[in-house]
């Protein structure tokens, strides 16, 4: 699928989409799937003015990318991305694993699979890389060899013993951020993958068209963050106003707040787990700390800091940190300490049965 007005935009737009821009995470895995990783500040392809003003920054989770790297990024944040479909995460013992194919991409077509070991990209082992350079191989943002629609990427799977090869061509892709489906009487669980343009009208809809009764499950796992203000779109949704986090720019102090008139009266649980960041982060705080949802699952990352886009008189952008986030009850979220849930499922339990267990306990008690 081709669409050359979208990756060559106007100076105007682009510059208008910079303005606009104020993300939680802006990197391959907020679309493309769980990591657990910072990306490279300084990545290769990344232009010389932004590269050096990350570098003087000595911040971890600053970044730097050419003009090119940063409206491929732009385009993600809009829902859609350039490669081959395939979702990664890695491993206690280090390897890298597929753990969701993007259906109708490249990677489905040659029948990749989620639980599929992920042995090399284009010749060079994925086993004990940091998942983000991962991401970047198989999306060819790593500037390692040419991207975009129509360019190859060659990848080696295992499953069940046998090792297969596949070279697949990438194609401009388009993510579903939010999914739905009634699991079970009286639950509707609600997926969001990536706080992109718009997930939060997906959420409300979602919500909305939930049977009466219902209580829902709010799916977290795995999402990297994006948009702040989707995240806080979404908390509108659950909440009648009020606080949804404080943050500062370049301290100044800000304030996030709910709109009125959010359902508050469906049980609400939110599952999380160590792929849950930062904005993602930030919505799990706020609807515990108001009290309108209980957290299930596993500690989250721990990624409370808010990053702003800075155009560069060479056309790259240097992505670079302008404050950090404070939950509603003045909670910080540190480097690697995130949210503790309030209820961890028992050992060999999904977490998806303890939480419609959660679910009906609220309904009986309500």
């Amino acid at each position: 699928m081709s669409r050359p007005d979208r990756l060559r935009p106007r100076p105007a737009l682009r510059r208008a989409a910079l303005a606009g821009a104020c993300v939680g995470v802006l990197t391959a895995g907020a679309v493309s799937g769980s990591w657990e990783e910072p990306r490279d500040p300084a990545g290769p392809r990344a232009s010389q003015d932004a590269a050096q003003l990350v570098s003087r920054s000595g911040d971890q989770w600053s970044s730097a990318y050419s003009a090119e790297e940063y409206e491929a990024l732009r385009l993600s944040l809009e829902g859609e991305y350039v490669g081959t479909g395939i979702a990664v995460r890695g491993t206690d013992d280090g390897r890298i694993e597929v753990s969701r194919v993007h259906r109708g991409s490249p990677a489905d077509a040659a029948g990749i699979r989620a639980g599929d070991r992920l042995h090399s990209v284009d010749g060079s082992e994925a086993d004990g890389r940091p998942v983000t350079e991962v991401v970047g191989a198989l999306r060819g943002s790593d500037g390692s060899a040419p991207s975009g629609p129509g360019s190859t990427v060659r990848v080696a799977v295992e499953r069940g013993g046998e090792r297969l090869e596949q070279e697949l061509t990438r194609e401009l892709l388009t993510v579903d951020p939010v999914t739905a489906h009634r699991s079970a009487p009286g639950v509707t669980e609600v997926r969001v993958a990536a706080f992109v343009q718009g997930s939060a009208d997906l959420v409300r809809a979602a919500v909305e068209n939930a049977p009466p009764g219902d209580g829902v499950v709010l799916d977290l796992r795995g999402n990297a963050g994006g948009l702040i203000a989707e995240a806080a779109g979404v908390a509108s949704v659950f909440l009648d106003g009020g606080v949804v986090a404080t943050y500062d720019v370049h301290g100044s102090q800000r304030v996030l707040h709910a709109r009125p008139g959010g359902d508050t009266e469906r049980g609400l649980v939110v599952l999380v787990d160590g792929g849950t960041m930062s904005s993602a982060e930030l919505l799990a705080g706020a609807l515990r700390d108001r009290n309108r949802a209980v957290v299930v699952g596993r500690p989250t990352f721990g990624k409370g800091t808010v990053q702003m886009p800075s155009e560069q008189p060479d056309g790259s952008v240097a992505e670079l940190t302008v404050g950090t986030y404070v939950t509603p009850s003045g909670t910080t979220i540190e480097d690697g300490r995130g949210i503790a849930p309030d209820l961890v499922p028992a050992p060999g339990e999904q977490a998806e049965v303890t939480a419609r267990s959660v679910l009906r306990g609220l309904a009986a008690g309500a």
